[in-house]
C-alpha cells in the first residue's frame, strides 16, 4: 500500500481524550490488561471472548435486576449462549444517567421545522405511550409496528415498546402496503403507530389510504395510533388513536426485566427476491454490541450531536438511536438528503451543530459529482468525524471530504449489516485512515477473508467470515422453527463459521476493502472480480451518475459482462465517453474488469435502503419473469425493470438468429 494515500492520523490529543482510551486504561487498572495500539486490543478481544464481553459488562456498569452465570456458556455457533441467567432491559439503559434537562432528541424536517425535545420530554413521553400500550393489553414478546417515516415519535414508540419488553419493527413510508404488510403480517403485531403522510423531495405524501390497506392487511391489530405529520384532519370513528392522546397524561416509566435473549426487534432483509426474513435480536446481545460501537467506535459522549441520514426501515436507525446510549443528542432529518440542493445535508448538520455525522457512500459521491463545497459554504464548527456505509466508498469520495469539507476530521467507511445491526469493521479514535480502506475490524468481531479453501489469506481477496460468536448475532429467524433457514443463510458454507456473503482483503496492515457481494462476484475466465472497483473507477466520471454491471452466464457456455450507465443530465453515451470508460476501469481495476457492452439506462433500480440489484438483474437477463427475480414492492422504481427485461427478450431472439430460428417464430409468442 502506498504511503501517500495516508489521509489522517489523530493527533496525541485526540487519542488521549477518547472514550477508548479510557477503556483501555480501566482494562489496565481493573483487569491488569496492558495493550499496545488497536490491533493488540482487538487480538485480545477476539481471543477472550470471556475477557471482553466481561470487560464491557462490568466497564458500561450494566444494569441487570438478576445477574449472569457466566458470560459464555456455550460457544458453539450458531447457538452461542450469553450471559445466562441475566434479567435487564434495554431501555433502562437509555434513561439512566441522561442530565433531564438537556436535548435528547433535535429533529428537522424538510421546511426546516424544528422539534427538540429534552430528555425529561422524552422520557415523559415515552411513559405516556407505554402507558397507553399497557391498556391496550399489550404484553411482554407482544408485537408492536411502526409504519413512520424518521420523526421523534418512532424513538417513543420504540422505546415504549422495549421497555414493557414487547417486540418491535419498523419500516418507512415509501413502503407500498403489500411490501409492509409481507414484513408485519409475520408478526401478527396487536398494535401500529403510523403517520399519515410524509414530505420528501418537496412533495407531500398524503399515505392515510396507504394506512388503511395496510390496517386491513393485519387483522391481529387490537389498536392504531396516528401521527399527524401533515396537518390532515383526523376521524376518530375510524378507530384510531392520535399521537397527544396516546401519549398525554402523567405516568412512571417502568423497564419490565427480561432475558439477555429476549427479543428486542425484528429487522428485516431486503426481500428483494422472496418474503422478507425477519430477523430477531436480543435485548442484552444490541445492549452490549451498541454501546461498544457507538462509545468506543465512534466515540460518542454527552457532549456529542450524532446525525446519520436514514429512514426507518435501515438498521441505522437502530444504531442511531443507539446513540441515546452514550448521552448524546441524536439528530433527525426527515427528508431528502439532496433537495432542495445537493448540499441539504450539511446544512443540516450545520444548523444543528452535529459532531458525529453520517451517510451513504452513494450521498457522499453525489456531493462530489456536483461541486458541492461544505467547508466553503458552511461552518460546521463542531464537526469531529465523517462516516460513511451502504456500499464501498470509492477513493475519491475519502479525498473529497478531506479537500471540501475538513483536513481535519477522520472520514471512516464501515461495513455490517442488518444481519448484526452493527459494524464488522470499521473505525476507531486511535487509527489513521487510507484512502479506499476501512481502517480496522471492530472489537469483538473475529473478521478473516478466506479462500475457497477455507484457509485465511492477507492482502488478497475472500470471503468475508466471522470465526468467533458475537452476543447481537440473531437469536433466530422469525419462524424459522428448527432454524434451518438461519443455518443455511450463514453457516451452509463453513459449518460453525458465519459467513457473511461479502468479499473483502485483510491488508498487512491490519485494514479491510470490502469489494461488494460474494453472491455477485463477477468470474471471467476463472478470474473473480469485484463490482466495486469497477463503480469506483466508472462513477469517477463526471458524465456517469450511476451504474451497474453483472456477468451472465449463456447457454453456450460463453460469459457476457455488460455494464449499465446512468448518464448526468447533457452528457451522450457516444464513442468517446465509451472509450473514457474503458480507459479509466482498465487503469484503475484491470482489463480484465472492462466489460463487454456498456448500455445508457434512464436510471439504475435500488432497494429502498439504497442497494445496487445485481443479482435480481442477473436473473432477469438470464430470463427469469421479474416478478420472480425480484419482489417489486421492495425497490425504488420497479417500472425501471422493463429495460432489463426487453434486452434479455432481445439477446434471445438475436440467439435464435444465430442458429438459425426464424426471428418471426419468436415475436409472435
Amino acid at each position: 500500500m502506498p504511503a501517500q494515500d495516508l489521509l489522517w492520523e489523530p493527533s496525541d490529543d485526540v487519542v488521549a481524550a477518547s472514550n477508548l482510551t479510557a477503556f483501555a486504561r480501566w482494562l489496565r487498572t481493573h483487569r491488569g490488561i496492558q495493550v499496545d495500539g488497536y490491533q493488540q486490543l482487538w487480538r485480545w478481544s477476539v481471543d477472550d471472548l470471556e475477557g471482553f464481553w466481561g470487560a464491557l459488562w462490568e466497564y458500561f456498569d450494566i444494569q441487570a435486576s438478576a445477574p449472569p452465570q457466566a458470560v459464555l456458556a456455550d460457544r458453539a455457533m450458531p447457538g452461542a449462549t450469553w450471559f445466562p441467567g441475566a434479567r435487564l432491559n434495554y431501555v433502562e439503559h437509555v434513561f439512566r444517567a441522561a442530565d433531564p434537562e438537556r436535548p435528547a432528541i433535535v429533529a428537522i424536517d424538510e421546511d426546516d421545522r424544528r422539534t427538540e425535545w429534552s430528555w425529561a420530554e422524552l422520557r415523559q413521553r415515552t411513559a405516556g405511550f407505554a402507558a397507553h400500550l399497557r391498556r391496550l393489553g399489550v404484553q411482554p414478546g407482544d408485537r408492536v409496528v411502526g409504519y413512520l417515516p424518521n420523526v421523534p415519535h418512532a424513538v417513543v414508540a420504540f422505546l415504549a415498546t422495549a421497555s414493557i419488553g414487547a417486540v418491535w419493527s419498523s419500516c418507512g413510508q415509501d413502503f407500498a402496503p403489500a411490501s409492509a404488510v409481507d414484513r408485519f403480517a409475520q408478526l401478527e403485531p396487536v398494535v401500529l403507530i403510523t403517520a399519515n403522510g410524509y414530505v420528501y423531495g418537496g412533495r407531500r405524501q398524503d399515505r392515510r389510504t396507504a394506512v388503511d390497506d395496510l390496517r386491513r392487511g393485519l387483522p391481529t391489530l387490537r389498536g392504531t395510533v396516528l401521527v399527524d405529520s401533515l396537518g390532515l384532519p383526523h376521524d376518530p370513528a375510524d378507530g384510531t388513536v392520535g399521537w397527544e392522546e396516546a401519549t398525554g397524561g402523567e405516568a412512571e416509566l417502568v423497564c419490565e426485566p427480561v432475558g439477555f435473549d429476549h427479543p428486542l426487534w425484528v429487522l428485516f432483509s431486503s426481500g428483494t427476491t422472496g418474503i422478507p426474513k425477519g430477523i430477531v435480536h436480543g435485548h442484552g446481545g444490541i445492549l452490549l454490541e451498541h454501546l461498544k460501537y457507538t462509545v468506543l467506535h465512534l466515540d460518542l459522549g454527552p457532549d456529542d450531536r450524532f446525525l446519520w441520514y436514514t429512514t426507518t426501515t435501515w438498521m441505522v436507525w437502530n444504531v442511531l438511536v443507539a446513540g441515546l446510549l452514550s448521552g448524546a443528542t441524536i439528530v433527525l432529518y426527515d427528508g431528502s438528503p439532496a433537495h432542495p440542493d445537493t448540499d441539504r445535508l450539511w446544512q443540516v448538520a450545520d444548523a444543528c451543530e452535529v459532531s458525529v455525522l453520517g451517510m451513504s457512500a452513494g450521498y457522499l459521491t453525489t456531493c462530489e459529482k456536483n461541486g458541492v463545497r461544505p467547508a466553503r459554504d458552511y461552518r460546521l464548527t463542531a464537526l469531529r468525524s465523517v462516516n460513511s456505509t451502504g456500499s464501498p466508498l470509492p477513493e475519491s469520495g475519502y479525498r473529497w471530504v478531506y479537500d471540501n469539507v475538513s483536513s481535519v476530521v477522520p472520514v471512516v467507511s464501515a461495513s455490517g449489516g442488518t444481519d448484526m445491526c452493527s459494524a464488522f469493521v470499521g473505525g476507531a479514535p486511535w487509527l489513521p485512515v487510507h484512502a479506499g480502506e476501512i481502517p480496522a475490524p471492530c472489537l469483538g468481531a473475529a473478521v478473516a477473508a478466506w479462500d475457497e479453501a477455507g484457509h485465511p489469506v492477507v492482502d488478497q481477496v475472500g470471503e468475508l467470515v466471522i470465526t468467533e460468536p458475537m452476543p447481537s448475532m440473531p437469536l433466530r429467524f422469525w419462524n424459522d422453527s428448527g432454524g434451518t433457514r438461519y443455518r443455511d443463510a450463514y453457516f451452509g458454507a463453513y459449518p460453525g463459521v458465519w459467513r457473511h456473503g461479502d468479499w473483502i482483503t485483510v491488508t498487512s496492515r491490519g485494514g479491510v476493502v470490502v469489494h461488494g457481494r460474494s453472491d455477485a462476484t463477477l468470474n471471467r475466465m476463472g478470474v473473480r472480480l469485484g463490482s466495486a472497483e469497477i463503480y469506483q473507477a466508472v462513477e469517477s466520471l463526471p458524465e456517469i451518475q450511476d451504474s451497474l454491471v453483472v456477468g451472465v452466464e449463456e447457454p453456450d457456455g460463453g460469459y457476457w459482462m455488460p455494464m449499465f450507465v446512468a448518464l448526468a443530465p447533457e452528457a451522450r453515451l457516444d464513442d468517446d465517453l465509451r472509450a473514457r470508460i474503458r480507459d479509466v476501469i482498465r487503469k484503475q481495476a484491470s482489463p480484465r474488469h472492462v466489460p463487454d457492452e456498456i448500455v445508457q439506462v434512464p436510471a439504475i433500480p435500488h432497494t429502498l435502503t439504497g442497494k445496487r440489484l445485481e443479482v435480481p438483474i442477473k436473473k432477469i437477463l438470464l430470463g427469469t419473469p421479474r416478478g420472480s427475480a425480484v419482489n417489486t414492492g421492495s425497490i425504488d422504481r420497479p417500472e425501471l425493470l422493463d429495460v432489463y427485461a426487453e434486452l434479455s427478450v432481445e439477446r434471445t431472439r438475436q440467439r435464435r438468429i444465430g442458429n438459425g430460428a426464424d426471428p418471426g417464430d419468436h415475436a409472435g409468442r
